[in-house]
């Protein structure tokens, strides 16, 4: 047997029929076995144990046929046991999970690596193979990494950790998903989400961190936390990544409560990424609730909340009636359910309630109803010019989506006093009183110098 061979050859010879048969039955005896402090690692258990640490892990790729394996074995023990509670010490066999060193590009045996702070990037051991040895490049590893950490250079592990490294976006949006918590999250949420499943090896799982990463802190704010960007690390959280028959790396699925999870077939950039999850948004949520103005604080959070707030002042109430109110309402609402994928706000007052915001916004000079839309954020507004209607609207609201559409500074380039006023009851307007009388009175009066004229 060549090389570095260690093997027990048992050898039998049996003579059938007067022709001699010989079979050879080669057995490899294992270097490690559970009594000892060496850590056995496999495909099953190498990211639960090493990747998902905090400790620092010295790991040998080895073949038990190897004979520098055979003499390093006792020495590693050794070690072992001199670092129990101190450094891990870790043990692949690399010869029957070739896939596990493959991933860490071993060529020989043995080959030693030092899962420090940044455990996807393993260092090489280039120290001695005696215990001693052994001991002391443990201790100067460990030094280095509590010096990286007094310096805040600490690293972590799992999702967290590579989005860090590649500079994306913020990795706190994106939810870590794990055997244990994926139901709860996932399942039970009444919220949209996303989930990707990864391995920590895996190169385009890498390419597609910072991007899931900057997608997950837009898609938050755009959606207001109704659309969800998920991880799991399926090399660990192996019963769930089963349950859903993950076999590749990226794959990302779509969870909607009730529903069966369906595969996510768009671009892997930040964009077409947010994109979907808009698309996603819209499909299920509400419309956009449509409020009256009744104080600022209506009218402040809806604007500040929103990139845009649409605000109608509809004719006064005995101008139109309940009913020809209730129609202006039904167009607004068609109009936010069209563009809810905006996120925009929608507000309406009644002419003549909020003066202060009919003078800032020019509004009476087109008369009643009048439609305006505001960036509270650029103090910035711009007036519906067309009819009040469903093409009206949403030809205003569709060239103001391009960027198209002329618009104006907010007077005062503030946003105006709001008034309180109390809520209409959905009934039709009451005339009554001497403020009636007066106010027919001069309706009348003005009609006669109209036709004087």
């Amino acid at each position: 047997v060549r090389g570095h061979t260690f093997v027990r050859v048992n050898l039998a010879v049996c003579c059938v029929s007067g022709v001699l048969g010989c079979s050879l039955v080669l057995s490899v005896q294992a270097l490690y076995s559970s009594s000892d402090d060496v850590v056995e690692l496999t495909p099953s258990n190498f990211n639960r144990e090493v990747i998902q640490s905090d400790s620092l892990w010295l790991v040998e790729f080895y073949a038990p046929w190897c004979g520098h394996c055979q003499s390093l074995a006792p020495e590693w023990k050794k070690a072992a046991t001199a670092l129990k509670g101190i450094v891990k010490i870790g043990a692949v066999d690399a010869d029957q999970h070739k896939s596990l060193g493959g991933q860490y590009g071993v060529r020989g045996f043995p080959t030693i690596k030092i899962f420090g702070g940044n455990k996807n990037k393993p260092d090489e051991y280039q120290g001695g193979r005696t215990s001693q040895a052994i001991v002391d490049g443990a201790m100067n590893a460990l030094r280095a990494l509590v010096k990286d950490r007094l310096s805040g250079k600490s690293g972590g592990s799992g999702y967290n950790k590579q989005v860090g490294e590649s500079g994306g976006g913020s990795k706190k949006d994106v939810v870590e998903l794990t055997d244990d918590n994926f139901d709860k999250m996932v399942l039970e949420s009444d919220d949209v989400w996303l989930v990707e499943f990864f391995a920590p090896w895996c190169g385009h799982c890498k390419n597609l961190e910072p991007e899931w990463a900057a997608a997950a802190t837009d898609v938050k704010e755009q959606t207001k936390g109704r659309v969800r960007l998920g991880a799991v690390d399926a090399t660990v959280h192996q019963v769930v990544s089963s349950r859903y028959g993950i076999r590749g790396f990226p794959t990302i699925k779509i969870f909607k409560k009730g529903e069966e999870p369906e595969d996510y077939q768009g671009g892997r950039s930040r964009k077409d990424i947010v994109e979907r999850a808009l698309d996603l948004f819209s499909d299920n949520a509400p419309p956009p609730e449509l409020l009256e103005i009744l104080n600022e604080d209506v009218l402040k959070k809806t604007c500040e909340d929103s990139q845009l707030c649409i605000i109608a002042v509809l004719p006064h109430i005995l101008d139109t009636g309940a009913s020809g109110r209730n129609g202006y309402l039904e167009v607004m609402m068609k109009m936010a359910e069209k563009y809810k994928k905006k996120m925009w706000g929608w507000l309406w007052t009644e002419a003549g309630a909020q003066m202060d915001l009919e003078a800032s916004l020019g509004i009476g000079g087109f008369g009643y109803p009048a439609m305006a839309a505001i960036n509270a954020r650029k103090m910035k507004f711009a007036l519906l010019r067309g009819s009040f209607s469903d093409t009206g609207i949403h030809e205003f609201l569709r060239e103001l989506s391009v960027g198209r559409g002329s618009t104006a500074t907010l007077g005062g380039g503030a946003m105006p006093k709001i008034h309180a006023v109390e809520p209409w009851d959905g009934k039709d307007g009451q005339v009554s009183g001497k403020i009636t009388a007066v106010s027919w009175s001069e309706c009348l009066l003005m009609y006669v110098w109209t036709i004087a004229d």
